[in-house]
């Protein structure tokens, strides 16, 4: 699901001013991150999920997600996810939520 997110809502900062541009292809990448060996949007994949050793430069170059509201909504965002609620640390089922929130 990185993957998804990355190729989907993934945009970086670059320049001067920290333009938000769209990862639509490697130069950009190899162009901010190319001195921390990072060359392709494939790199920069692998460095977020097995946070490498240039894991601060790529979180750093990604510009935060910006996702919708989950298709079909939320059931109680009051109550926590244990009992029956939306709120609170979902473990391995958070993929289920960002597939419906992209």
């Amino acid at each position: 699901s990185v993957r998804e997110l990355i190729y989907k809502r993934g945009f970086g900062k670059v320049g001067p001013g920290k333009d938000r541009i769209p990862l639509s292809d490697n130069a950009t990448v190899e162009q901010v991150l190319g001195k921390s060996d990072i060359i392709c949007v494939e790199d920069l994949i692998h460095e977020i999920y097995t946070v490498g050793p240039a894991f601060k430069q790529a979180n750093n170059f990604l510009w935060p997600f910006k996702l919708s509201s989950p298709s079909g909504g939320f059931n109680q965002i009051t109550k926590h996810f244990v009992e029956g609620g939306d709120a609170g640390n979902r473990e391995n089922l958070i993929n289920d939520l960002i597939v419906r929130m992209c």
